[in-house]
Protein backbone atom coordinates (compact mmCIF):
# COMPACT_ATOMS: atom_id res chain seq x y z
CA UNK A 1 0.00 0.00 0.00
CA UNK A 2 3.25 2.16 0.58
CA UNK A 3 3.68 2.12 -3.22
CA UNK A 4 0.00 1.87 -4.76
CA UNK A 5 -0.67 3.69 -7.99
CA UNK A 6 -3.97 5.21 -7.34
CA UNK A 7 -5.66 7.82 -5.59
CA UNK A 8 -8.17 5.97 -3.58
CA UNK A 9 -8.33 5.27 -0.11
CA UNK A 10 -8.26 1.37 0.70
CA UNK A 11 -9.54 0.87 4.35
CA UNK A 12 -8.01 -0.88 7.08
CA UNK A 13 -9.53 -3.43 9.14
CA UNK A 14 -11.77 -1.66 11.55
CA UNK A 15 -13.60 -3.20 14.34
CA UNK A 16 -16.00 -0.45 14.68
CA UNK A 17 -18.80 -0.93 12.23
CA UNK A 18 -19.80 -4.31 13.69
CA UNK A 19 -19.34 -3.37 17.28
CA UNK A 20 -21.09 0.10 16.25
CA UNK A 21 -23.98 -2.06 14.99
CA UNK A 22 -23.86 -4.07 18.47
CA UNK A 23 -23.96 -0.68 20.22
CA UNK A 24 -26.90 0.29 18.26
CA UNK A 25 -28.86 -2.62 19.13
CA UNK A 26 -28.23 -2.51 22.68
CA UNK A 27 -29.33 1.43 22.29
CA UNK A 28 -32.39 0.48 20.67
CA UNK A 29 -33.52 -2.23 22.93
CA UNK A 30 -32.95 -0.03 25.78
CA UNK A 31 -35.38 2.71 24.59
CA UNK A 32 -37.84 -0.17 24.44
CA UNK A 33 -37.15 -1.34 27.88
CA UNK A 34 -37.34 2.48 29.21
CA UNK A 35 -40.75 2.46 27.61
CA UNK A 36 -42.62 -0.60 28.76
CA UNK A 37 -40.68 -1.61 31.36
CA UNK A 38 -39.49 2.05 33.08
CA UNK A 39 -36.03 1.06 33.41
CA UNK A 40 -33.42 3.19 32.08
CA UNK A 41 -30.16 0.82 32.53
CA UNK A 42 -29.96 -1.29 29.65
CA UNK A 43 -30.43 2.38 27.87
CA UNK A 44 -27.63 4.26 29.40
CA UNK A 45 -25.28 1.39 28.41
CA UNK A 46 -26.49 1.52 24.79
CA UNK A 47 -26.20 5.13 24.83
CA UNK A 48 -22.57 4.87 26.45
CA UNK A 49 -21.37 2.07 24.11
CA UNK A 50 -22.64 4.35 21.17
CA UNK A 51 -20.74 7.34 22.33
CA UNK A 52 -17.45 5.48 22.95
CA UNK A 53 -17.59 3.85 19.33
CA UNK A 54 -18.73 7.24 18.31
CA UNK A 55 -15.34 9.04 19.37
CA UNK A 56 -12.79 6.13 18.68
CA UNK A 57 -14.18 5.57 14.52
CA UNK A 58 -14.27 9.69 14.26
CA UNK A 59 -10.79 9.49 15.74
CA UNK A 60 -9.21 6.76 13.50
CA UNK A 61 -10.98 9.40 10.17
CA UNK A 62 -9.70 11.89 11.54
CA UNK A 63 -6.39 10.27 11.94
CA UNK A 64 -6.54 8.98 8.23
CA UNK A 65 -7.57 12.45 6.82
CA UNK A 66 -5.32 15.28 9.17
CA UNK A 67 -2.13 13.29 9.57
CA UNK A 68 -2.01 10.02 7.36
CA UNK A 69 -2.75 12.09 4.23
CA UNK A 70 -4.83 9.44 3.11
CA UNK A 71 -8.11 12.06 1.84
CA UNK A 72 -6.96 12.46 -1.80
CA UNK A 73 -8.42 14.95 -4.06
CA UNK A 74 -10.24 12.00 -5.55
CA UNK A 75 -11.37 10.62 -2.41
CA UNK A 76 -12.56 13.90 -1.28
CA UNK A 77 -14.58 14.35 -4.30
CA UNK A 78 -16.24 11.28 -3.80
CA UNK A 79 -17.07 11.91 0.11
CA UNK A 80 -18.63 14.87 -1.31
CA UNK A 81 -21.19 13.10 -3.66
CA UNK A 82 -21.75 10.38 -0.58
CA UNK A 83 -22.68 13.61 1.78
CA UNK A 84 -25.16 15.06 -1.13
CA UNK A 85 -26.83 11.51 -1.46
CA UNK A 86 -26.56 11.25 2.25
CA UNK A 87 -28.53 14.63 2.31
CA UNK A 88 -30.97 13.68 -0.22
CA UNK A 89 -32.09 10.31 1.28
CA UNK A 90 -32.36 13.05 4.56
CA UNK A 91 -34.96 15.29 2.24
CA UNK A 92 -37.30 12.56 1.24
CA UNK A 93 -37.34 11.14 4.99
CA UNK A 94 -38.41 14.58 5.98
CA UNK A 95 -41.27 14.40 3.00
CA UNK A 96 -42.79 11.31 4.25
CA UNK A 97 -43.61 13.16 7.26
CA UNK A 98 -44.97 16.73 5.40
CA UNK A 99 -47.04 14.24 3.51
CA UNK A 100 -48.63 12.68 6.48
CA UNK A 101 -49.54 16.31 7.75
CA UNK A 102 -50.83 17.25 4.88
CA UNK A 103 -53.02 14.13 4.00
CA UNK A 104 -54.30 14.90 7.51
CA UNK A 105 -55.19 18.46 7.26
CA UNK A 106 -56.18 19.40 4.15
CA UNK A 107 -58.93 16.55 4.34
CA UNK A 108 -59.91 16.21 8.05
CA UNK A 109 -61.60 13.01 8.55
CA UNK A 110 -64.57 12.38 10.33
CA UNK A 111 -62.76 10.73 13.19
CA UNK A 112 -61.27 14.01 14.48
CA UNK A 113 -64.08 15.87 13.58
CA UNK A 114 -63.62 17.15 10.20
CA UNK A 115 -61.56 20.03 11.91
CA UNK A 116 -57.99 21.13 11.73
CA UNK A 117 -56.40 21.43 14.04
CA UNK A 118 -58.97 18.60 15.34
CA UNK A 119 -61.37 19.38 18.19
CA UNK A 120 -59.93 19.78 21.56
CA UNK A 121 -56.16 20.65 20.52
CA UNK A 122 -54.88 23.73 21.27
CA UNK A 123 -51.91 24.63 18.74
CA UNK A 124 -48.55 26.64 20.05
CA UNK A 125 -48.59 30.64 18.59
CA UNK A 126 -46.47 30.75 15.84
CA UNK A 127 -45.66 34.35 17.14
CA UNK A 128 -43.83 32.92 20.01
CA UNK A 129 -41.16 30.41 20.54
CA UNK A 130 -41.77 29.03 17.31
CA UNK A 131 -40.82 32.57 15.55
CA UNK A 132 -37.82 32.94 17.95
CA UNK A 133 -36.37 29.45 17.12
CA UNK A 134 -36.74 30.69 13.60
CA UNK A 135 -35.08 33.73 14.01
CA UNK A 136 -32.13 31.63 16.08
CA UNK A 137 -31.60 28.66 13.19
CA UNK A 138 -31.51 31.51 10.04
CA UNK A 139 -29.07 33.63 12.60
CA UNK A 140 -27.42 30.51 13.10
CA UNK A 141 -26.95 29.59 9.32
CA UNK A 142 -25.14 33.45 8.65
CA UNK A 143 -22.64 32.46 11.51
CA UNK A 144 -21.86 28.85 9.93
CA UNK A 145 -21.33 30.83 6.48
CA UNK A 146 -18.90 33.37 8.41
CA UNK A 147 -16.92 30.28 9.47
CA UNK A 148 -16.70 28.97 6.19
CA UNK A 149 -15.48 31.95 4.54
CA UNK A 150 -12.79 32.71 7.09
CA UNK A 151 -11.75 29.51 6.86
CA UNK A 152 -11.08 29.62 2.68
CA UNK A 153 -9.35 33.36 3.92
CA UNK A 154 -7.03 31.24 6.25
CA UNK A 155 -8.50 33.33 9.26
CA UNK A 156 -8.90 30.35 11.60
CA UNK A 157 -9.60 32.64 14.72
CA UNK A 158 -12.55 34.08 13.39
CA UNK A 159 -13.56 31.05 11.58
CA UNK A 160 -13.23 29.51 15.70
CA UNK A 161 -15.58 32.16 17.41
CA UNK A 162 -18.29 32.36 14.44
CA UNK A 163 -18.17 28.23 14.50
CA UNK A 164 -18.77 28.60 18.58
CA UNK A 165 -21.48 31.27 17.97
CA UNK A 166 -23.48 28.31 15.77
CA UNK A 167 -22.77 25.85 18.52
CA UNK A 168 -24.55 27.83 21.30
CA UNK A 169 -27.10 28.94 18.72
CA UNK A 170 -27.93 25.01 17.89
CA UNK A 171 -28.00 24.61 21.99
CA UNK A 172 -30.14 27.69 22.53
CA UNK A 173 -32.79 26.52 19.58
CA UNK A 174 -32.48 22.63 21.48
CA UNK A 175 -33.36 24.43 25.18
CA UNK A 176 -36.42 26.57 23.75
CA UNK A 177 -37.74 23.19 21.86
CA UNK A 178 -37.80 21.37 25.26
CA UNK A 179 -38.85 24.08 26.97
CA UNK A 180 -42.05 24.19 24.34
CA UNK A 181 -42.54 20.19 24.86
CA UNK A 182 -42.77 20.47 28.28
CA UNK A 183 -45.53 23.31 27.72
CA UNK A 184 -47.93 21.51 25.09
CA UNK A 185 -50.99 21.14 26.21
CA UNK A 186 -51.51 17.87 23.54
CA UNK A 187 -49.38 14.81 23.35
CA UNK A 188 -48.25 12.83 20.61
CA UNK A 189 -51.51 10.62 21.61
CA UNK A 190 -53.83 13.10 20.98
CA UNK A 191 -54.99 12.15 17.66
CA UNK A 192 -53.32 12.77 14.22
CA UNK A 193 -52.35 16.09 14.96
CA UNK A 194 -50.00 15.25 18.02
CA UNK A 195 -48.43 12.33 16.14
CA UNK A 196 -47.07 14.06 13.18
CA UNK A 197 -46.49 17.26 15.30
CA UNK A 198 -44.06 14.90 17.46
CA UNK A 199 -42.62 13.31 15.35
CA UNK A 200 -41.81 16.15 12.52
CA UNK A 201 -40.90 18.53 15.18
CA UNK A 202 -38.71 15.47 17.52
CA UNK A 203 -36.93 14.02 14.19
CA UNK A 204 -36.09 17.01 13.49
CA UNK A 205 -34.73 18.41 16.74
CA UNK A 206 -33.05 15.00 16.74
CA UNK A 207 -31.12 16.12 13.51
CA UNK A 208 -30.25 19.46 15.60
CA UNK A 209 -28.72 17.08 18.26
CA UNK A 210 -26.53 15.48 15.74
CA UNK A 211 -25.49 18.98 13.84
CA UNK A 212 -24.54 20.51 16.95
CA UNK A 213 -22.64 17.20 17.49
CA UNK A 214 -20.96 17.70 14.30
CA UNK A 215 -20.21 21.09 14.75
CA UNK A 216 -18.84 20.68 18.20
CA UNK A 217 -16.09 18.24 16.63
CA UNK A 218 -15.44 20.56 13.40
CA UNK A 219 -14.75 23.18 16.49
CA UNK A 220 -12.20 21.10 18.45
CA UNK A 221 -10.22 20.63 14.73
CA UNK A 222 -10.59 24.45 14.00
CA UNK A 223 -8.71 24.55 17.54
CA UNK A 224 -6.35 22.11 16.56
CA UNK A 225 -5.18 23.20 13.45
CA UNK A 226 -6.66 20.27 11.33
CA UNK A 227 -7.75 22.64 8.68
CA UNK A 228 -6.41 24.30 5.30
CA UNK A 229 -7.80 27.25 3.04
CA UNK A 230 -8.42 24.14 0.78
CA UNK A 231 -8.36 20.93 2.73
CA UNK A 232 -11.68 21.16 5.05
CA UNK A 233 -14.10 19.17 3.48
CA UNK A 234 -14.72 17.75 7.49
CA UNK A 235 -16.49 21.64 8.58
CA UNK A 236 -17.86 21.33 4.66
CA UNK A 237 -20.16 18.74 5.61
CA UNK A 238 -21.57 20.03 8.54
CA UNK A 239 -21.96 22.93 7.05
CA UNK A 240 -24.42 21.61 4.41
CA UNK A 241 -26.20 19.66 6.93
CA UNK A 242 -26.82 22.68 9.18
CA UNK A 243 -28.04 24.58 6.35
CA UNK A 244 -30.26 21.39 5.36
CA UNK A 245 -31.51 21.75 9.06
CA UNK A 246 -32.35 24.94 8.43
CA UNK A 247 -34.43 25.28 5.02
CA UNK A 248 -36.31 21.93 6.92
CA UNK A 249 -37.07 24.19 9.90
CA UNK A 250 -38.24 27.06 7.62
CA UNK A 251 -40.76 24.45 5.56
CA UNK A 252 -41.65 22.92 9.32
CA UNK A 253 -42.79 26.28 11.09
CA UNK A 254 -44.41 27.91 7.27
CA UNK A 255 -46.50 24.86 7.21
CA UNK A 256 -46.98 23.40 11.19
CA UNK A 257 -46.91 26.22 13.10
CA UNK A 258 -48.05 29.05 11.23
CA UNK A 259 -50.63 27.25 8.37
CA UNK A 260 -51.32 24.29 10.03
CA UNK A 261 -52.87 26.40 13.09
CA UNK A 262 -55.56 28.46 10.87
Amino acid sequence: MLNKNHPFHMVDYSPWPILGAFSTMILVSGSVKWFHENSIYLLLTGITAVLMIMIQWWRDVIRESTFQGLHTNKVTKNMRLGMILFISSEVFFFISFFWAFFHSSLSPSIEIGSNWPPKGIIPFNPMSIPLLNTLILISSGFTITITHHSLMNNNKTEAFKSLILTVILGILFTLLQAYEYKMASFTIADSVYGSTFFLTTGFHGLHVLIGTTFLIINTLRIKNNHFSTSHHFGFEAAAWYWHFVDVVWLFLYLTIYWWGNN
